[in-house]
């Protein structure tokens, strides 16, 4: 049976490296993998991008709110209005993996659960755990809850420890109010932190 996995990791992680390695390991192979991402996460717009320079266009975007099973179906099956018959027709998708899962909404979780289990096509969605308060984005809560395999990918402080948790920067200041969602850009930029570093960054503060 194909699973769902959610391989998650604090920012600069490796999670979008990952990623794109996965999906040339599938290619090499000679199998068909779709690559998909979130709208909300609109750094490189319908691009994913590795932090080591390389970058990918997805298949298509999930808008907030749509039904991601039916945008896989329609793009597993080409051009064809009825997508269950033209998946039997072109070459069948051997992944799914998704950028930036944890901005998906639990619903659209759901969806990648039934995709793995009554499409049969294992679905990689790689993301962070919890936002620059410390708290679980809903997508990734949803995902921690439902995956059949959680796998995390590590990095380190600047201290050399284990990162865990993630800061939010507006220029040097880091802030610690303000809407969950803001995307890494030119002025809001996020650094990964050990439990202890951050603490000390917070002033004691937790969410």
């Amino acid at each position: 049976m194909a699973k769902l996995y959610f391989r998650y990791g604090a920012m600069n992680s490796g999670k979008s490296t990952g990623l794109l390695q996965a999906a040339f390991n599938y290619e090499e192979r000679g199998q068909r993998v779709l690559l998909a991402k979130p709208a909300v996460d609109t750094k490189g717009d319908n691009r994913i991008l590795s932090r080591l320079g390389v970058a990918r266009e997805v298949d298509f975007l999930v808008p907030p709110g749509a039904e991601l099973r039916s945008l896989f179906l329609q793009h597993a099956g080409g051009d064809d209005p009825d997508a269950l018959l033209a998946h039997m027709r072109v070459e069948p998708v051997a992944c799914l993996l998704i950028d930036e899962a944890q901005f998906l909404t639990p619903a659209q979780v759901e969806d990648l659960l039934r995709i793995a289990v009554l499409d049969g096509v294992p679905v990689l969605a790689y993301g962070i755990r919890t936002d620059f308060r410390t708290r679980a984005f809903p997508g990734a809560a949803r995902l921690m809850e439902l995956a059949h395999s959680l796998e995390e990918l590590k990095t380190i402080c600047r201290c050399g420890r284990k990162a865990l948790f993630n800061t939010r920067r507006i220029g040097d200041e880091i802030v610690f109010d303000g809407e969950q969602v803001a995307i890494d850009g030119q002025e809001v930029w996020y650094e990964s932190l050990c439990p202890a570093c951050y603490l000390e960054a917070s002033g004691g503060r937790l969410g």
